[in-house]
């Protein structure tokens, strides 16, 4: 990956409020507001005696990611495929290649970064516990990221304008918020679809992370789920991806 490639995608990336908003900012700004309620501060025996906010810590965490890698990266890959910048990066000595490497780190570390901020806003704002296994949460983290952007490529890969991109971005991005618990934390949804949920990527991301937060390993099979996730997901963007 060009070093040169990759300070252009930090520039570009900067100078993109949309982008810099939804997956830096609003993840903390929604926890905020929901940290304001003052139900959410109470501990609730449906959520393991945890409190709501708690719960949904979790959850913002994840929902930078989402919207990072669904949302933001696949418009951008596809808007540079749209106006033809690929296909002539192919005829320079920058293969197009670094410039997926570049978007990928760009938007993966901007999806870090929006859980760091989740976290350190949580626990100074409503005394939200860091997690008490930081190593499997960090691991846990680390695979989240990587099958939301697996599944950002394959969106890419998928779109042939940023009209269809946003269409299909949109139609996972709703169903993915679902599974990582926006509407309804895992933990309080019934066994049944608890069991559904943690067989897709954010159902198992958010069930892993749950899990270190509260001290105990992530489940093998919540990060052996998201290992195959993303296998399968980086082999299909890989078989569909276009340069043109």
């Amino acid at each position: 990956m060009s070093t040169a490639v990759l300070r252009t995608e930090v520039r570009l990336f900067r100078r993109e409020p949309g982008a810099v908003f939804w997956i830096l900012l609003f993840p903390t700004l929604l926890l905020l507001i929901l940290g304001s309620i003052p139900s959410f501060r109470q501990h609730q025996d449906d959520l393991g005696g945890l409190r709501t906010i708690d719960a949904y810590v979790p959850v913002a965490v994840l929902l930078g990611l989402i919207v990072g890698g669904l949302q933001s990266m696949p418009q951008s890959l596809t808007g540079y495929r749209e106006r033809g910048i690929l296909r002539r990066m192919a005829t320079t000595p920058v293969r197009p290649g670094s410039l997926l490497s570049a978007q990928m780190v760009v938007f993966g570390a901007a999806s870090l970064l929006s859980a760091l901020l989740v976290l350190v806003v949580g626990r100074l704002a409503f005394a939200v516990r860091l997690p008490k296994q930081g190593a499997g949460y960090v691991l846990a983290l680390l695979l989240a990221v990587l099958v939301a952007l697996a599944l950002g490529s394959v969106v890419s890969a998928l779109s042939r304008t940023t009209k269809i991109a946003g269409a299909i971005g949109s139609a996972v991005f709703f169903p993915s918020m679902f599974c990582a618990g926006v509407w309804l934390p895992v933990q309080a949804m019934p066994h049944l679809l608890g069991r559904i949920v943690g067989y897709t990527p954010f159902g198992a991301a958010a069930q892993a992370l749950n899990q270190a937060a509260a001290g105990h390993w992530p489940g093998w099979s919540h990060l052996g789920v998201l290992a195959v996730w993303i296998l399968l997901l980086t082999g299909a963007a890989t078989r569909w991806f276009r340069w043109e």
